[in-house]
This record gives C-alpha cells, sequence and structure tokens, in this order.
C-alpha cells in the first residue's frame, strides 16, 4: 500500500539500520532493513525515495562477496 508523499505502510513498519561505514554528515549513506527480503535504500532520500528488495540468500551472497579477503 502507498501512500500520497510515495512511501508504504510497508516501508513505515520497517526498523532500518545505517551502514557503519555510512559517514556522519549525510554522505554516501545506505540503510537495509530485513522483513522476509533485504529491503536497501539511500537514506538521504527515505522516506520516500526509491528502494530495491533482494532475497536473504543473494544479499548473504553479495555481503560473502564484499568482505576482505574474499
Amino acid at each position: 500500500m502507498h501512500r500520497a508523499d510515495g512511501g508504504s505502510a510497508v516501508n513505515d513498519q520497517l526498523k532500518w539500520f545505517r551502514s557503519s561505514y555510512s559517514d556522519s554528515e549525510g554522505g554516501n549513506c545506505v540503510e537495509v532493513a530485513r522483513c522476509g527480503a533485504i529491503h536497501v535504500r539511500d537514506s538521504k532520500s527515505a522516506p520516500a525515495g526509491p528502494e530495491f528488495q533482494v532475497s536473504a540468500p543473494a544479499w548473504s551472497a553479495f555481503i560473502a562477496a564484499v568482505q576482505p579477503g574474499a
């Protein structure tokens, strides 16, 4: 269900976590939320901005691939 401002009721219920690599000046901020699928968004355009979803196995594969020494 989408709201008039472009957000969604589902989005409002998600608990978003900011990347520990995001800087404190508001730049390069990636946020993720888990609710079955993994939701990813740019915090500068939240909450009404775009986000994408990937499956939990796809997210795990991504994280494994970007880990140091992978």
